[in-house]
């Protein structure tokens, strides 16, 4: 067993771990949203109509009876943040003709103690859930909620009474069901801290850390909890559908909804399961599920796993072929790769045959769908971009498996088709990609991800694309030009990344201040996990596809592909990234995005990889810790002198500097 260590650094006493199970502990595990149970009670009385005596006797820290006094009485329970499963109360006292009804909430806009206003998509006319009435005449006892009853999210709960008769209740709870494989709900592997000065809240950035990490728990559920579709008629919601043909856990793309598998969310929610729980399972299972869906004639895979099982998208395919080098890279398990090989080379095959003779795939409209926008058909912007990274990784797992002639080629392919972006889609006098070669439009996604994934040919092009991004900025965030009044924060993950990588960290930060710090602070939200959308005004419509204006409370308030900041936050102010499976290299190159300090860090199968810096009277100390087995480079943002572990380096070495695994400080004169 390996024990904590001290390090004296500049007067300071910091705190490092190595190759422990759980992140470890500071001041930033305040932070953490997760229960330390997994029954959780109400914490507040959001408000009380009626006759209700006692109200007060259902939160946590009383939990004694309340007892309900006439027909539509109700009373609005408040869990404080996001939470979901299954509900348990104690029915104390009801006479001849009691009834009661539930509704649930993730946003107070919609509390309805009638018919709840959260949206099921499944529904042709896009009604609400509607309630859940309990047994009447009501039983003595403990009533609870089966598994497809359960509520996979919300914030806020209704219990109305439905009669006259005296009713009295205690004891209401919620046994907590997602991440089921896990005891300690809290027990991150992982950590970020960061005071934030040029936010109103300073601990912003470790907020939306945490709440990022909190998502993607609650994103994570049975394979058999998944939602039903199209919904009941009769209670509008049942969360005991197959998920697809595994056991265990899938992650899935919200709470509340759709709780199913969506290959292009896992796109962003695969790095944060990383770096906040070290736990790739939900992804790996989610992954054979969409190989299972694949077309054996095509090789094309579905757009979404079960219950849906949509069809019809090239992004999403080689979404999940992306998905599968992220496990791969951060679980070293090749012979899961061997299992899928055949399908992942056939699901390949099926977009390369869509290149055609610009050297760019042509979307056929049948497969343009993607995460909502318009006109993905085409000679698409974002979808050559997502194939171009999709042949990149492709040719490194064929290297891996031991095919270097397959990986050559598919490494020429990847260059072909970045000469053919850049030739097709390049405007050089705007310093931005078109969305295709037959629109003016600038996107959001495509250039972002043109970033992301290196399909620029220089420096001065992802400049000018960081700058160009800027201008579809509003108060709260990018108006996405690919839907109109939508900002999407699927979309907006790529862009802070993009701007990381452009070396303007304070940029990446004034988006997170926007963008997320709307979502995180307004009181339309549940301030706890992350929205799927929302529109300029503020308002939480989510305009879900091309043509299709949902309701508001449609819109899922715990959305993995809303949790960029935590991933982006981790590779880049801290600057740690793993460059081969597991982390046996990997390299460190903090971002200082005008912050005085950060620290935190991630743990992989080989160990614990930890970075703390701080920055004083223009000095730079960077303390390093990696598994000793490792080897990596740490690139350090300054120009001037360079000391490590206390030697000089001589001048004129550069700032990119090899080290072996173990622990280094770093010191240079910014």
């Amino acid at each position: 067993m390996f024990y904590w260590v001290l390090f004296v650094l500049l007067g300071s006493l910091i705190r490092f771990r190595c190759c422990n199970a759980i992140a470890p502990a500071g001041h930033w595990d305040t932070f953490n949203y997760a229960p330390p149970s997994r029954t959780v009670h109400p914490k507040t009385v959001f408000s009380v109509h009626g006759l209700v005596q006692n109200s007060n006797q259902l939160v946590a820290d009383t939990r004694g009876q309340a007892t309900f006094k006439g027909n539509d009485s109700y009373i609005v329970l408040d869990f404080g943040q996001e939470v979901g499963g299954i509900l348990s109360l104690t029915v104390d006292n009801a006479e001849p003709g009691s009834a009661l009804s539930l509704s649930f909430t993730e946003s107070s806009q919609f509390i309805s103690p009638f018919n709840s206003d959260d949206s099921c998509r499944a529904t042709a006319s896009l009604n609400g859930d509607g309630v859940q009435s309990l047994p009447s005449p009501l039983p003595l006892g403990t009533f609870t909620q089966t598994v497809g009853q359960q509520r996979g999210g919300f914030k806020y709960l209704t219990i109305v009474s439905n009669s006259d008769v005296p009713i009295t209740i205690s004891n209401v709870s919620l046994h907590t069901t997602w991440m089921p494989h896990w005891d300690d709900l809290r027990a991150y592997t992982g950590y970020f801290f960061a005071n934030d000065p040029g936010f109103h809240d300073t601990d912003f950035l470790t907020k939306l850390w945490y709440a990022g990490a909190y998502t993607v728990q609650t994103n994570t559920i049975d394979s058999h909890q998944a939602r039903q579709q199209p919904c009941p008629s009769l209670q509008g919601w049942s969360n005991d559908a197959s998920g697809g043909p595994v056991s265990g856990p899938i992650l899935v793309d919200g709470a509340k909804r759709d709780r199913n598998i969506w290959p292009g969310d896992m796109g962003i929610s695969s790095h944060t399961e990383l770096v906040a729980l070290n736990d790739l399972l939900p992804s790996k299972n989610a992954l054979r599920v969409m190989f299972s869906t694949q077309d054996p004639t095509t090789g094309s895979l579905q757009y979404s796993g079960p219950p849906i099982n949509a069809h019809g998208s090239d992004t999403y395919i080689c979404w999940t072929l992306i998905g599968t080098h992220n496990y791969y890279l951060y679980t070293g398990d090749l012979d899961f790769v061997k299992t899928v090989w055949g399908n992942f080379t056939k699901a390949l095959s099926f977009m390369e045959k869509q290149v055609d003779f610009t050297g760019l795939v042509n979307v056929p409209q049948q497969f343009a769908n993607d995460w909502g926008r318009d006109n993905g058909q085409g000679h698409n912007s974002a979808a050559n971009a997502i194939l171009y990274r999709a042949l990149i990784i492709a040719a490194d797992l064929a290297s891996h498996l031991g095919d270097a002639e397959l990986s050559a080629l598919y490494s020429a392919n990847a260059t072909a088709l970045k000469q053919a972006y850049n030739s097709v889609l390049w405007d050089d006098s705007v310093g931005m990609y078109h969305d295709s070669d037959t629109s003016s439009l600038i996107p959001q996604d495509g250039n972002a991800l043109a970033v992301l994934f290196n399909v620029t040919n220089t420096g001065e092009q992802i400049q000018a694309i960081s700058q160009g991004l800027t201008h579809f900025w509003t108060d709260i965030g990018p108006l996405s030009p690919e839907l109109n009044d939508t900002i999407i924060p699927f979309i907006g993950g790529f862009e802070v990344q993009a701007h990381f990588i452009a070396g303007q960290g304070e940029r990446a930060l004034d988006l997170l201040h926007r963008e997320w710090g709307y979502m995180l602070y307004t009181n339309i939200s549940v301030k706890s996990s992350l929205l799927e959308g929302f529109t300029a005004n503020g308002s939480l419509g989510y305009r879900a596809a091309a043509g299709a204006n949902f309701d508001h409370s449609f819109t899922s308030h715990s959305h993995g592909w809303a949790t960029g900041p935590t991933p982006a936050l981790t590779f880049f102010v801290l600057g740690l990234t793993l460059t081969s499976a597991q982390g046996a290299t990997w390299s460190i190159a903090p971002v200082l995005s005008g912050l005085s300090a950060a620290e935190g860090g991630f743990e992989t199968g080989l160990g614990w990889f930890g970075v703390k810096w701080s920055t004083k009277e223009g000095v730079l100390t960077l303390l390093v810790e990696t598994p000793p087995t490792t080897q990596g480079s740490v690139t350090l943002p300054g120009t001037g002198d360079v000391q490590i572990d206390g030697k000089e380096l001589p001048p004129g070495l550069g700032f990119s500097i090899g080290l072996s695994g173990g622990r280094h400080t770093l010191i240079q004169h910014l």
